[in-house]
């Protein structure tokens, strides 16, 4: 069963601490989201475990291998990544772009077969894009690309997706749709999310353990259930915060 450990992990930029010896474990059938204020340092920490950025101290293994020792292709096959605003580097349709999410599983200079076009008809299906297989990536919009790019790490078919503001440039009924594709994908067995998110309620509805970035270094990380607060998320946010509970679901409102 695949898992992914910080062990002391401390990462800084310019001086300034963002995550001190974090320890850390996550395991299959957990979808754990990363909470903090603009610059506290959660893309950095997402890159982390994906091994794309070196820590200044501690360590992160996959399944006790150093994550950034494995090789880029072993690792894509374990590992997908979405980032946070990605950038094409050439003009490409919807269906060029989802298919090289395929790269990783084919072998030096194979083609790609029906398995891997039956993949990307799958990805495109599930987040409701497959009638825009042939459409120029430039002719859709900032909500449709980021489907696309979702659907691209889906056809990945990697067990661990690290997801950088997935509901970017989404609308509300995107945003609920895709956070609960992605959720139930991390049931599977072998599977989990780990997720930057800026939608706290988002965050309580879909997640299942969290990881909240304070100022200073300072990380504190559990169950969602005990660290999702209102006194833990004011301190987070610098900002006075409402508590709205309805039934079993509790939401926060700025003041």
């Amino acid at each position: 069963m695949s898992s992914l450990r910080a062990e002391e992990l401390s990462l800084s930029i310019a001086g300034r601490r963002l995550c001190d010896k974090l320890t850390v474990t996550l395991h299959a059938g957990e979808n754990w989201v990363i909470l903090g204020a603009n610059g506290s340092g959660k893309t950095t920490l997402l890159h982390a475990f994906a091994g794309l950025r070196a820590p200044d101290g501690g360590h992160v293994s996959l399944d006790d291998r150093e994550v950034g020792g494995i090789p880029h292709r072993v690792r894509a096959r374990t590992i997908g990544v979405l980032f946070q605003d990605p950038e094409p580097a050439f003009p490409a349709t919807v269906l060029e772009t989802v298919l090289t999410g395929r790269y990783p599983h084919l072998d030096r200079w194979q083609w790609e077969g029906k398995d891997d076009y039956r993949a990307v008809e799958a990805a495109l299906a599930a987040v409701g894009l497959e009638g825009l297989a042939q459409r120029p990536l430039a002719t859709l919009s900032g909500g449709e690309r980021r489907r696309v790019e979702i659907a691209t790490l889906l056809t990945q078919d990697a067990p661990i997706c690290l997801l950088d503001e997935p509901t970017n440039h989404l609308d509300l009924r995107h945003q609920i749709e895709i956070l609960e594709l992605l959720a139930d994908r991390a049931r599977r067995p072998e599977h989990f999310n780990i997720g930057v998110l800026h939608d706290v309620n988002l965050a309580a509805r879909f997640g299942t353990f969290g990881i909240l970035l304070f100022d200073n270094g300072e990380c504190l990380h559990g169950p969602l259930s005990e660290v999702l607060n209102r006194a833990n998320l004011e301190r987070l946010y610098h900002c006075r915060l409402r508590e709205i509970h309805d039934q079993d679901t509790v939401g926060f409102l700025p003041l």
